[in-house]
């Protein structure tokens, strides 16, 4: 089957989007889809509340279109919309706690760790992580939020983002280290 570029840039394809051409918005979904479903998938562990979360964003995008500015990247835009999206389908679940409690770490923490993991392994592991930890150490170390903007978005102070992304690192490197033993044949 031959493709055939029916759109020859973005903003010509965001442009027909916004009057409604219907295999526009089709080709803009199936361009954005796959990214924007493993950005749901960070936050929500459930890959059917991640599908439905992705095409409730999509939908978000589709009526906001016309408020796009073009600023920036229109896949950052998208991606924005995903992660408020998660946020908020997480907030109406109520399982969005922010641990206040300090986790056991043990003293001797390596850095070196030389697994070599698959994505559906790397994925398990921070779906193993509490929602505080988890939506933090995605925002921070995946998406690239500062520890403002992380508190501006989960209503919470600059401090419990700093704290809940330490906690979330201690708890992610001694999953890694019971994984390493594992693997490795000492366990």
């Amino acid at each position: 089957m031959k493709v055939i570029q029916l759109y020859k840039n973005e903003a010509q394809l965001i442009k027909k989007t916004t009057q409604n051409n219907r295999e526009a918005q089709h080709i803009l979904f199936e361009l954005h889809a796959p990214k924007m479903l493993s950005v749901c998938r960070y936050y929500i562990r459930d890959l059917q509340h991640a599908e439905e979360v992705m095409l409730n964003g999509f939908f978000k995008v589709f009526t906001k279109l016309k408020d796009y500015k073009s600023e920036g990247s229109f896949e950052g835009w998208i991606r924005r919309i995903m992660i408020r999206e998660s946020i908020s389908f997480l907030r109406q679940q109520k399982n969005v706690e922010f641990s206040t409690k300090d986790i056991e770490v043990y003293d001797e923490v390596t850095n070196n760790i030389k697994t070599e993991l698959e994505v559906e392994e790397i994925q398990l592991l921070i779906d193993n992580l509490p929602e505080g930890y988890r939506m933090v150490f995605v925002m921070y170390a995946i998406e690239g939020y500062k520890h403002s903007e992380i508190a501006e978005e989960l209503n919470i102070t600059e401090g419990t983002s700093k704290s809940q992304l330490f906690k979330a690192r201690k708890l992610l490197q001694q999953q890694l280290n019971v994984l390493n033993k594992t693997s490795n044949g000492t366990n």
